[in-house]
């Protein structure tokens, strides 16, 4: 109650609070539009997609670490997940194309926990943090502040946006790809490569994540453990905007971070990703008691 009566009695702090949850939603997108293409092409919930994430973080680290700046982390990152994205295809993933949901959820839990592990035993579960070195701006005479880095992300958000739908709709490989989420097995009569596709899908979605990670080590910090939290703000975000809505995507992102950094402020920092969990459950019973009343009314 005493950090909700400090929300009234100075709104500038609330300011403070929804800009940065609306630029770490920003964040949180980019990881979420690759988790949106891979489950509406493929009809694979990728439970390792905040692994991904976590790879990308650990590239901008090591290149922080070579004297090299580490905002140049999100296009290598972005070309390396690409190819490891490529490679978990070839490997896994193309096992799993066209089997059930829920074999899936367990095949990718299990990569999210194998590469978890790796992660810890090649980089040592310390927590590391790459400085970018943008410093911050001031507004409102200082009393809100905003670093450099986080308007960075925003930007890469909108720009990453734009290049998907530019990529789904103005490429050869965009349109196969469209058109394998719409009936894969009318596009293998088309004479689309679909297994083609479902690679390149999947290492898009990698490099999506990579450059996420990129700017999630430079905006907070990266650790083996930051795979999850990230996977379930994914699967939220996808759940209330709906498959193949990008700017819905967006939208949802930006409300999840300011919602999360309000509840952070109220309730404590360590209560943060408690409050993630509990409001996926929220959204989960919400949407099943909707379809509920739906198949009700049809009925």
């Amino acid at each position: 109650m005493e950090n909700l009566r400090l929300l009234f009695d100075a709104p500038i702090l609330t300011v403070q609070l929804l800009l940065d949850g609306i630029l770490i939603g920003a964040i949180f997108a980019l990881a979420a539009y690759g988790m949106m293409l891979v489950w509406g092409v493929l009809n694979i919930i990728n439970v390792a997609q905040g692994e991904l994430v976590m790879l990308g973080g650990y590239v901008a680290f090591f290149l922080f670490k070579a004297g090299i700046n580490p905002l140049f982390g999100v296009p290598v990152a972005a070309a390396l997940l690409f190819v490891v994205g490529w490679l978990l295809y070839r490997v896994v993933i193309f096992r799993i194309v066209d089997k059930d949901l829920f074999i899936s959820i367990l095949a990718t839990f299990g990569l999210s926990i194998l590469i978890q592990q790796l992660a810890k035993v090649a980089f040592s579960p310390d927590v590391r943090t790459p400085q970018a070195g943008f410093g911050t701006i001031s507004m409102f005479g200082g009393a809100v502040t905003v670093t450099w880095i986080k308007i960075i992300s925003f930007a890469a958000a909108l720009t990453t946006g734009g290049v998907l739908v530019w990529f789904l709709r103005g490429t050869r490989m965009g349109q196969a790809i469209r058109a394998t989420a719409q009936n894969a097995r009318a596009a293998r009569v088309m004479g689309i490569d679909t297994d083609r596709v479902y690679a390149w899908t999947f290492g898009v979605n990698a490099a999506i994540c990579g450059a996420s990670g990129a700017l999630v080590a430079m905006t907070y910090l990266v650790d083996p453990y930051i795979g999850l939290p990230y996977t379930i703000r994914s699967f939220m975000i996808v759940i209330v905007a709906g498959l193949g809505n990008i700017s819905a995507v967006l939208a949802t992102a930006i409300g999840l971070g300011a919602a999360e950094n309000i509840s952070a402020f109220l309730f404590g920092a360590e209560y943060q990703i408690a409050f993630v969990y509990g409001l996926l459950v929220v959204i989960l019973i919400s949407r099943r008691i909707v379809l509920a009343r739906q198949r009700r009314y049809l009925a």
